[in-house]
């Protein structure tokens, strides 16, 4: 790429550069193409070449990896392994359990460490699932836990700081069940025809809805940029307060003159700009931008104030490249919940989003990147289901909520990526993040919050194909969206639209009923008089 800019800039030395860079390119590819490696990936027979493929998983990297610190921020949320045991209190006193909800340096010891479990956690599985994507599948897509799940399992599931129906383990145990089922179900070829089973304007309208539910969950002063805090009489406001009360998240004065939030507000306008204008990577910007101002201390937006918690976060980023070992989140299942119907219509839900999310995503890609034929399938579809159901259950190992196929990897298929050799280089991408956990535990909510609240607009996008004109699509579709947000719940949501559309169906099945029963009974009398009209003109019949 360089030596051909070089060749059209200059003559001379560049040009002579430029030459032998296109010739040694030339030479790469075709060694590439005719090795193993080129004959696996089909590079020749997919018209495409190794350093194509390259950049693909490159451009599909860059415009994913602010998974990895937002699926950790999301998911530490919800208290992860920590407990009251974990509080700090003074001598001779015990610690009750509203500790966890209130500042308490023990209580955020724990959740600092467990933040760095989850970022290990989310780039092993995101590197695992993208490579068996690559290897197994050979299609040019990258996997990651997947935005909507994790909100789903830290918000509704567990709950903030564990305020919940259910533990953390439990709800891990929850992810691994439904990623058996979703495996299952891909091995018997059952998971299309599963996804069809609801509605079209439901489907629709729970993508809408959860994009609004993780964009308020980043407005809010603990996950995002404060914006939007509790109101005693309106129960939501608008806040960005310099000060709120630690233990409701009030306001407490200063209404809209939050350093942070103004930062992060900036933060938003380069994403929104650099999506604005098509540029890769640009949810990263906004990101590295925010977090990078916020790392300078003595600052009113550090993210490391003078305090003994700030201290310590800030010598552990000093460290810089560090290779952190999960200590609390792999494999802390937990089935003694089981027996508690929260539990199974948890797995319900989760099983009917993941179906919904994961299969309408990798199709979609596959469309995409033209792998769909005329009989609406594709090359490598079948494993392809078995890569994405089998890292979810890889993922509940770990520790994080289920593994989704990333519309971002439309990113490397404009890129020119046809191959699974694109999804491999993702996967190696997220490989060399490993080492750089210091850096990555260190972005603060404020640099996440404008993410979640862009993901949010782009999960709205799908509203516009909703049949808004037909009520009995529209009410059901815009009750599924409202509760979301409202009732704080997923689940919620998708129950209360299916309900609805059931009920509005009613009618329609009642009329067609009874339709049918005049119908029967109209052929029933028609016959009855034929029989009696047969029986009259013929006198032999009454004689035998």
């Amino acid at each position: 790429m360089g030596g051909e800019l070089c060749a059209k800039l200059g003559t001379g030395l560049c040009k002579r550069f430029g030459k032998s860079w296109t010739k040694m390119e030339r030479g790469l590819n075709d060694a590439v193409s005719k090795s193993f490696l080129g004959r696996y990936f089909k590079l020749e027979a997919r018209k495409s070449c190794f350093t194509k493929e390259l950049r693909a998983g490159l451009a599909t990297f860059l415009t994913m990896a602010y998974i990895i610190t937002v699926n950790a921020t999301i998911i530490a949320d919800s208290g992860g392994t920590c407990s009251v045991a974990d509080c700090s209190v003074p001598a001779n006193q015990t610690a009750s359990p509203d500790c966890m909800l209130k500042p308490n340096a023990g209580y955020q010891s724990c959740l600092s460490r467990t933040k760095s479990d989850l970022i290990v956690a989310t780039v092993l599985s995101a590197m695992i699932g993208s490579m068996a994507m690559g290897i197994l599948a050979n299609l040019p897509l990258g996997l990651a836990p997947g935005m909507g799940p994790n909100a789903y399992l830290a918000y509704n599931l567990v709950g903030f700081h564990g305020a919940g129906s259910m533990s953390y383990q439990t709800a891990l145990a929850v992810v691994l069940v439904e990623g058996c089922v979703f495996l299952a179900i891909s091995a018997f070829g059952l998971r299309a025809k599963l996804a069809r089973l609801m509605p079209h304007s439901i489907r629709l309208a729970s993508a809408a809805g959860i994009g609004l539910f993780i964009a308020f969950v980043g407005l809010q002063v603990h996950q995002g940029i404060g914006l939007v805090g509790p109101d005693t009489s309106t129960l939501v406001t608008v806040t960005a307060c310099t000060s709120t009360n630690p233990e409701t998240g009030e306001c407490l004065g200063g209404k809209m003159r939050s350093p942070k939030f103004w930062l992060g507000s900036v933060g938003f306008l380069i994403t929104s700009y650099g999506l604005m204008k098509e540029i890769k990577g640009s949810m990263m910007y906004g990101i590295l931008f925010v977090t990078i101002v916020s790392w300078f201390r003595g600052t009113s937006v550090t993210y490391f104030p003078r305090t003994p918690e700030g201290d310590s976060n800030h010598k552990y980023f000093k460290k810089v490249v560090d290779f952190h070992k999960i200590q609390s989140t792999v494999g802390v299942f937990s089935f003694s919940e089981f027996n508690k119907s929260e539990v199974w219509i948890a797995l319900a839900t989760l099983f009917y989003v993941d179906v919904l999310a994961t299969t309408g995503t990798l199709y979609t890609m596959a469309e995409i990147g033209g792998f769909v034929d005329e009989k609406g399938s594709f090359e490598g579809e079948y494993l392809a289901y078995i890569a994405d159901a089998g890292s979810t259950i890889v993922g509940s190992v770990l520790g994080v909520s289920p593994i989704a196929t990333y519309v971002e990897s439309s990113a490397g298929i404009r890129e020119g990526g046809r191959t699974g050799l694109t999804a491999v280089v993702v996967g190696l991408c997220f490989f060399t993040s490993l080492f750089f956990t210091p850096l990555l535990s260190s972005v603060p909510a404020w640099a996440i919050g404008p993410s979640l609240i862009m993901v949010g607009v782009m999960m709205m996008k799908v509203v516009k194909d909703i049949n808004w004109q037909n009520m009995k699509e529209g009410v059901p579709a815009f009750i599924t969206i409202l509760l979301m947000p409202l009732t704080y719940s997923i689940a919620n949501g998708i129950i209360g639209g299916i309900g609805l559309y059931i009920a509005l169906g009613l009618y329609d099945f009642l009329a067609g009923l009874i339709q049918w029963l005049f119908k029967m009974r109209r052929m029933v009398v028609k016959e009855q008089n034929q029989v009696s009209a047969t029986t009259i003109a013929d006198p032999a019949i009454e004689i035998i």
